[in-house]
Formats: structure tokens, C-alpha cells, sequence
């Protein structure tokens, strides 16, 4: 049997397979038993060699990738999407102060302006201010749709 399977005798004493038989000297293994062993010890070690060879690939990938990103964000190419977001979200606070102010800004300026008139900027004011807080949503939804033209 160990000849068949191109393997020593004392393979199967390594493995701790039970012998069917000992006769003198020799000792006697049945194809079930090896099988039966060799299945157990695959179960207990999922990771072949072909997997660990895998998983050493997937690593090397994962870390050269990295490498790149780490290169384009020293290059000023790339930034994480937390820091677009913060500056997005401080420059939409300016914007949404200075908005706030600006009809009564207009109105001190130029007090000649009819009420109907400050009326018209405040509404289209008060819209830009909901655009500015939708902000948040706007990023996610272009990142979204980037992300997917990647992967298409």
C-alpha cells in the first residue's frame, strides 16, 4: 500500500494510522483506514498548500496596493474620503453663515428694495442652505456612482 501511495512505511506511524493487522515484523493497513485518517487530518488543516500560496499572493496584492495608495496620497492625488468630507462639511458651514446674513445685508444697502424683492432672495436663500446641508448625501451618492463606473 505505502508503495502504491509513493510513500515510506513509517509515513503511516507519523499519521497515527491504525493498523489492521501485525504480523511478526510487518505491519498490515487497510485502504479505509488511511483514507479515513488522511480526511481527518484535511478537516483539522484547511490550509493546503495551494491555499497557503493563495492567501500569500492575496497578502502580497493587499500590501502593494496599499503601497499605491500610500504613494498617491503623497503625491496630493488622492485624499481619504473623512478628510474631503470634514472640508466639505466646514466650507458648506461658511457658506450657509454667509447666506444667512445676505438679505438683511441686501436690505441695509439698499433699503430702496421692495419687501417683495428681500422676500424672493430669502426663499432662494433658504434653498441654497438645503443644498449646502444635503452636503453629506451628495458625497455619498457621487462616491457611490464613482465606485460603481470603477467596477463596470
Amino acid at each position: 500500500m505505502a508503495e502504491s501511495l509513493g510513500i515510506t512505511v513509517n509515513a503511516f506511524a507519523r499519521w497515527k494510522v491504525e493498523p489492521v493487522a501485525r504480523i511478526g515484523k510487518n505491519v498490515y493497513y487497510d485502504v479505509r483506514s488511511v483514507l479515513d485518517n488522511r480526511l481527518s487530518h484535511a478537516e483539522g488543516n484547511s490550509l493546503t498548500a495551494g491555499d497557503m500560496e493563495a492567501e500569500r499572493l492575496r497578502l502580497t496584492r493587499a500590501q502593494a496596493e496599499g503601497q499605491e495608495i500610500k504613494n498617491e496620497l503623497a503625491k496630493g492625488k488622492t485624499a481619504p474620503i473623512e478628510i474631503i468630507s470634514l472640508v466639505l462639511s466646514k466650507i458648506a458651514g461658511e457658506a450657509a453663515g454667509i447666506l444667512d446674513s445676505l438679505p438683511l445685508d441686501i436690505r441695509r444697502r439698499h433699503p430702496e428694495l421692495p419687501t417683495a424683492v428681500i422676500e424672493s432672495i430669502k426663499r432662494q436663500v433658504v434653498k441654497s442652505q438645503n443644498a449646502i446641508a444635503r452636503t453629506d448625501e451628495t458625497l455619498e451618492h457621487a462616491l457611490e456612482d464613482y465606485l460603481e463606473q470603477l467596477d463596470a
